[in-house]
């Protein structure tokens, strides 16, 4: 069942690759995720592609900004979700773009059926962080199609 689950996700990432296990930010995460860093943060904005394997999902999290920040997401593979605090969740497709502004409190994952691949921008700003909530409640996840 390993070397099934391995091949499955080596066939994933999208048009820019699965990359590595997300273990550095396994914890705020339900289920397996990959980050394929796509720019180097030292030099210049960070970009990055993340995949999702099926049911895999954020915690819920802020990206706190003074002024500017936010993050944007360009789905390029797959079918997942993103939800924004108060609001109903909303389906993502290859295609999809999320601007998400700054000190919204917001989750995005992959359908609990299907593999889903985003790049991620962190939008430039001052007084940037990030703040990491509460896990997606698993019932409400389980209610999505």
């Amino acid at each position: 069942m390993v070397k099934a689950e391995q091949s499955d996700a080596a066939a994933q990432g999208g048009l820019f690759g699965l990359g590595e296990p997300n273990d550095a930010y396994a914890q705020y995460f339900i289920g397996r995720s990959y980050l394929n860093p796509l720019t180097d943060p030292r030099k210049t904005q960070f970009v990055a592609n993340v995949t999702f394997e099926p049911g895999c999902r954020n915690n819920w999290h802020i990206h706190h900004a003074e002024e500017g920040g936010g993050q944007i997401l360009l789905v390029t593979d797959g079918r997942g979700w993103y939800q924004e605090w108060g609001k109903e969740p909303r389906e993502l497709h290859p295609g999809d773009c999320v601007a998400i502004p700054a000190n919204v409190k917001h989750w995005h994952g992959a359908a609990k059926d299907s593999w889903m691949s985003h790049v991620a921008f962190e939008a430039c700003g001052t007084g940037l962080s990030n703040e990491w909530c509460e896990p997606v409640d698993d019932r409400e996840y389980a209610q999505l199609p």
